[in-house]
């Protein structure tokens, strides 16, 4: 018996592994953690002026990572207007202590859309906040893939929507990923001790990752769509942890005699 749930649990193993590798050859949407590694500081975006900018300009403190696009339909405005509430209530003050950067990955997206969402959003402001604390910037397809990309940030084309994962990313003021929150709500005091420990170099990993993506954002704004990669990998973990329970339970006590 032990034999037969040993080789249940290897299958799932070698499972998750080719399914994984094919995902991320199939360029999956979903999360590619690159802690510790530094972002494409030096790849020309433009400002919510049409000026031509690079995130080394920009960050010069701790830093709040996101990845949107205007036209989404589903989690992009209301991962924005929950983080628009934690910047509300977090001691931390913006442009001192931290600044946000938000990154549109759709070519279609121009500075002047960005400017316009900036400022609804900063609208919704209840403290004092200085525009240049917050960036909204766009840019080409192939300028904001390759800064998706630095960051691990995985989306796709699907018709003329994008499905993509709801996250925001802590970056160092040099630059380095140093954690990731996931979802599209947070903690204010979470998000308050993240950039913190950004603005000390820390690079920590991610606790809540597996609970958080067993589902991607449906492009049309329905709901999630459930990730096989994701779902094995969880389901690995689980059956490993009832095996190595199984095992101790079944090993024979020592005779009395």
């Amino acid at each position: 018996m032990i034999r037969s749930f040993t080789t249940v649990v290897l299958v799932l193993l070698i499972s998750a592994v080719s399914v994984n590798a094919q995902m991320k050859a199939s360029n999956q949407v979903g999360i590619d953690e690159k802690l510790g590694r530094q972002i494409a500081l030096d790849t020309i975006l433009k400002d919510e002026s049409g000026n031509d900018v690079t995130l080394r300009r920009l960050i010069d403190k701790p830093t709040i990572l996101i990845f949107n696009y205007f036209r989404c339909p589903g989690i992009c405005p209301v991962l924005i207007s929950n983080l628009v509430q934690v910047v509300n209530k977090i001691d931390l003050e913006p442009g001192k202590d931290y600044r946000l950067v938000a990154v549109s990955f759709d070519p279609s997206d121009t500075p002047e859309t960005a400017r316009e969402k900036k400022a609804n959003y900063l609208n919704q402001m209840r403290r004092p906040f200085s525009p240049d604390s917050w960036h909204f910037l766009t840019g080409s397809a192939e300028n904001t893939r390759v800064v998706a990309d630095s960051a691990g940030f995985n989306y796709r084309l699907q018709g003329n929507m994008y499905s993509h994962p709801g996250a925001i990313m802590l970056v160092t003021p040099k630059g380095i990923l140093s954690r990731y929150l996931y979802g599209t709500s947070f903690v204010p005091a979470d998000v308050e001790i993240a950039v913190k420990e950004a603005a000390g170099g820390k690079v920590l990993p991610s606790i809540s990752r597996v609970l958080s993506f067993c589902y991607v954002s449906d492009p049309q704004g329905r709901g999630y769509v459930f990730s096989i990669t994701r779902f094995v990998g969880a389901a690995t973990v689980v059956l490993a942890g009832i095996f190595v329970v199984f095992l101790l339970k079944g090993k024979p006590k020592k005779s009395s005699n």
